[in-house]
């Protein structure tokens, strides 16, 4: 059940050839950790070319960072944020802003939006690639496992503002639910703490309040307000951890490992 359960997630999550069941989507849909357990899979592969780092100029690295992640996750949350952005420079009621949300020509609002929320990916992802290799795949592995808890928080939390592919996930799910996740996430959390810790906890505080903004502004959540909570939690999530780790460093939680001194061997 669970396996089926992630094969779900990655099909829809990602653009990996995992095949579409109808089955496999049920699964999918009635189990909020399957969000995250998807985002390992998703992060270990858009982190390789941080493997790289140290051995390649950082803006390579950053950028082939940025082109896994269209050919692993695709766009399809990136239109999520699109159409969010639009609906956040509306002057309306919620009617009107779902409106716009449906609505397929691309507004200033989307532009902002991508624009703002690209170039953030991208600078963040400059700055990890100036880590250690095995400290940057952490970070940007706990940035994608955050990113995937905040749409199972929504799961577990928001409440639909009409019928669609929100309401499928939404309906059955309850806050309890969130607790499988959260437990799915802790070992990307604890890989190197605080840093990784801050990068998956983004995932749920950043979902809640985007929760709240789509109940007063929308009428509630949208698969529209999912896929922006992706692309949100990783930018932010990313730019988070690398500041940690500037400031503060990283550990396990029981010293079997000096991460620095491995990375250093490593590489």
């Amino acid at each position: 059940m669970v396996l089926t359960a992630v094969r779900g997630a990655l099909g829809f999550l990602s653009r990996l050839p995992v095949g579409h069941s109808e089955r496999a989507w049920d699964a999918f849909v009635g189990t909020p950790a399957a969000f995250p357990m998807a985002g390992y899979v998703v992060g270990g592969l858009v982190a390789l070319p941080f493997l790289a780092a140290g051995l390649l100029p950082a803006p390579v690295v950053a950028a082939a960072y940025l082109g896994a992640v269209v050919l692993v996750a695709g766009v399809n949350h990136a239109d999520g944020l699109a159409d969010l952005g639009d609906a956040a420079v509306v002057h309306g009621d919620p009617a009107e802003r779902r409106d716009v949300m449906r609505d397929t020509t691309v507004g200033v609002g989307a532009v902002l939006a991508l624009g703002t929320v690209l170039l953030a990916l991208a600078f963040g992802a400059l700055a990890a690639a100036g880590l250690p290799p095995l400290v940057a795949v952490a970070l940007v592995l706990a940035a994608e496992v955050g990113a995937k808890l905040a749409m199972a928080t929504l799961a577990c939390v928001g409440r639909p503002s009409h019928e669609g592919f929100g309401s499928t996930v939404i309906n059955g799910n309850s806050p309890r639910h969130l607790v499988g996740s959260l437990a799915v996430a802790l070992p990307a959390a604890v890989v190197a703490v605080p840093s990784t810790a801050v990068a998956v906890l983004t995932g749920p505080l950043l979902a809640l309040g985007l929760s709240g903004w789509a109940d007063r502004r929308l009428g509630g959540v949208s698969g529209d307000t999912f896929g922006a909570a992706n692309e949100l939690t990783r930018a932010v999530a990313l730019h988070i951890s690398v500041a940690t780790w500037s400031l503060f460093g990283g550990a396990w939680p029981v010293p079997l490992v000096d991460w620095e001194v491995l990375a250093w061997t490593l590489s």
